[in-house]
């Protein structure tokens, strides 16, 4: 009697886990190469040109996968190209992408963006391999701002070291206004921003003149 009700218990977590969670893996690995990734559409935040982004192969690598690269260096200071996947829409998200800075004299910035409503409104985490830090920002009206960290306040980010021409993951865990950012699997903050609330697309970003390789884009859809 123990074991069965015991056993029932289980099947109901488990059950729930199924029911709240949504996973969507995007390798590249089946889009042709010098084409854009298929299942994304594309928007330029800021002025320059609109993002390049293409599918290549990671000739570095031992297997020569194919990554999705931004190839645009358009050295614009306030020129953000985002590339969203037009799969799902989501409120709550744990979200997780690999990358690698490849060039870019002014930055060479790698981001997830998420409640991605238009090319002027949404969240984005980003990496700076010239910087040395990780930085959450929302983007409002066009309008990019850092925001404060829970219990530091407003910091822009937090120092981390980013190899250039190495590969890094960045990850962003999105519950109600509570953001978790964490980068090769070590966790760095927090931050409590209110402005979205509503679903929104999740995708890739980049700055100014970075060219950046990205690869293994990871969206779990919570609560859903």
């Amino acid at each position: 009697m123990k074991l069965s009700v015991l056993f029932s218990g289980l099947l109901l977590v488990s059950t729930a886990v199924v029911a709240y969670a949504q996973t969507k893996r995007i390798d590249f690995n089946n889009d042709k190469v010098g084409q854009p990734p298929s299942g994304f559409s594309f928007g330029l935040t800021g002025k320059g040109n609109p993002g390049v982004w293409v599918i290549k192969r990671d000739e570095a690598s031992p297997d020569h996968h194919n990554v999705v690269a931004q190839t645009d260096p358009d050295p614009t200071g306030y020129r953000f190209p985002v590339c969203v996947y037009d799969g799902l829409a989501a409120k709550d998200v744990d979200v997780t992408v690999k990358f690698k800075p490849i060039s870019g004299k002014g930055d060479q910035g790698a981001g997830i963006v998420w409640r991605y409503k238009d090319q002027d409104n949404y969240y984005i985490v980003r990496a700076n391999a010239l910087e040395n830090n990780v930085v959450l920002y929302k983007v409002e009206n066009g309008k990019r701002t850092d925001l404060p960290l829970v219990g530091e306040g407003r910091t822009y980010g937090k120092k981390e070291k980013v190899p250039s021409g190495q590969w890094g993951t960045l990850r962003v865990v999105a519950k109600g206004n509570l953001f978790e950012v964490y980068h090769d699997g070590k966790k760095l903050y927090e931050v409590q921003d209110p402005t979205f609330k509503d679903a929104g697309k999740v995708g890739l970003w980049t700055k100014a003149d970075s060219v950046i390789y990205f690869d293994d884009l990871v969206i779990n859809v919570l609560g859903q």
